[in-house]
């Protein structure tokens, strides 16, 4: 669970960082934002208690 949330938060953090390059960079940074949301989210609701 750990290293799926670390790889959905470094991977947001890269879009978001990398948005401004990026052709459409309002998307980007979206998604960007999405996955860090999606990281921090995962083992509230699919960890174990």
């Amino acid at each position: 669970m750990f290293i799926i949330s670390l790889v959905l938060f470094l991977a947001g953090m890269l879009l978001t960082g990398l948005s401004f390059s990026l052709a459409a960079p309002a998307l980007w940074f979206a998604l960007g934002v999405l996955l860090v949301a999606a990281a921090l989210a995962v083992p509230f609701h699919f960890g174990t208690r």
